[in-house]
């Protein structure tokens, strides 16, 4: 009887290596996760990372570098893990732990994910058990940055991340606030709610989730069965074959509401502007313009249960569109503008009975007038408003602060805080809806 599947009767067949106790004892119905914790002064925080996982009903195997237990004792995880920490590839019972924590896995976390740690990953390489375990396993893997924010802005650092992204690997971005030493910046490790909710999620869209129990808000699952379409980004608008008119929108809030409606059990298309790593569930379809975008969003609406406009599109674009490179030396060049489609009020007028319809506005000045006022003219159910003139909130920031306006006449406001969290946040508002239907 292989681990995982009961106690066995007598002595390992002689092609199995010997199990663990704590293995062997693992019930057949609980999904299997495995927690890397790198060596970051953030790996105290993997502690309750673990113990709310177990308390969701997961079996979680710790396997820890050795660096790692200079900031955190292996004591701790052996008190509340599912079984003892995994330390080293030559003193486990098993023969090829690597390998057996691999292929037994739901899904691997890392948290936190340190620089080096990601960098040895991106690469293939495999020379602590961790590295090894990631390289061994078929199972969905999500990584939790944490850093600070010098090394976590570094070129190096985000190539790493877009080669994982690329793989599918999940991408569970920092916090913005205070970091070691007393710093302020990006690179905190994310809410350990946050994680966890990830992780969930992971399990639910891997269908390793018997057993799990959810809590409320931000749970996986209450989409389940939904199809959610949301757009993310800046459209650019060529004015010749070098030059476009665009925005600042970095597309991370749009990204985050996808993964957010993915992690909840909706099957998600994102149409972004953007070349974000998305995990492998989700459906990405690239554009660039705001004409593309239309496109994009209006063949595809009919077929969703819910919209969330999210991305930045322009209001206006070049009436013409130089054929070559417009050069200095030929004077100052006159641009003619012209609208651009409203794609959320074209959705709105053709928004079927049932459908669940979510638009953003980004303000700098009257938010909650101008908001109001997009919100009844556009046939929205919810308006999601936020001032991107105030610190840390809106274009290019980890972080958001908003306020959701219903036609039903309610206001949520969302102070700041991490962007996957206000997307689970705005999703809460969104399941209410659906429910309702």
């Amino acid at each position: 009887m292989t681990a995982g599947t009961g106690s066995a009767v007598g002595p390992p067949a002689p092609d199995e290596p010997p199990t663990t106790s704590a293995a062997r004892d693992r019930p057949a119905d609980r999904p299997f996760v495995v927690l890397g914790v790198a060596a970051g002064i953030a790996a105290y925080k993997a502690v309750e990372v673990c113990r709310r996982l177990v308390d969701a009903g997961v079996h979680v195997a710790p396997v820890m570098t050795e660096r790692a237990t200079r900031f955190v004792g292996r004591a701790t995880f052996d008190a509340l893990a599912s079984e003892p920490v995994h330390l080293e590839l030559w003193d486990d019972l098993s023969a090829i732990p690597h390998t057996r924590l691999g292929q037994r896995a739901d899904a691997v976390v890392v948290a936190p994910a340190t620089a080096d740690l990601l960098a040895r990953y991106a690469a293939g390489m495999a020379d602590d058990l961790l590295t090894a375990t990631l390289l061994a396993t078929r199972a969905p893997v999500v990584v939790c940055p944490a850093m600070h924010t010098e090394m976590w802005e570094h070129p190096s650092v985000r190539h790493n991340l877009e080669v994982l992204g690329g793989r599918g690997v999940v991408v569970v971005p920092p916090e913005t606030g205070r970091l070691a030493g007393g710093d302020e910046g990006a690179g905190r490790l994310a809410a350990t709610e946050v994680i966890v909710d990830a992780v969930l999620g992971v399990l639910a869209g891997a269908g390793g989730s018997a057993g799990v129990a959810h809590g409320a808000g931000g749970s996986a699952g209450d989409l389940a069965g939904l199809g959610v379409l949301v757009s993310a980004g800046g459209t650019r608008e060529p004015i010749d074959p070098v030059r476009y008119l665009t925005n600042r929108s970095s597309g991370k809030q749009g990204h985050a509401l996808a993964e957010a409606a993915w992690r909840r059990g909706a099957e998600v298309t994102l149409v972004t502007t953007t070349d974000r790593p998305v995990p492998a569930g989700i459906t990405r379809v690239r554009v660039d313009t705001a004409e593309e975008m239309a496109g994009a969003m209006l063949a595809r609406a009919d077929r969703a249960d819910v919209i969330v406009m999210a991305a930045a599109v322009a209001d206006f674009r070049p009436a013409a569109v130089s054929g070559s490179k417009l050069h200095k030396a030929d004077g100052v060049p006159v641009l003619e503008l012209e609208p651009t489609v409203d794609i959320l009020a074209e959705l709105g007028r053709r928004r079927r009975p049932g459908q669940v319809l979510v638009g953003f506005a980004a303000e700098t000045d009257g938010v909650a007038e101008r908001a109001a006022a997009k919100l009844a003219a556009k046939g929205v159910d919810l308006m999601v408003a936020n001032d991107v003139s105030l610190p840390g909130v809106g274009f290019d920031h980890d972080t958001n602060a908003v306020t959701v306006l219903g036609a039903d006449g309610s206001v949520v406001d969302i102070g700041l805080r991490p962007k996957p969290a206000v997307a689970d946040a705005v999703f809460d508002r969104v399941a209410i809806l659906v429910r309702r239907r």
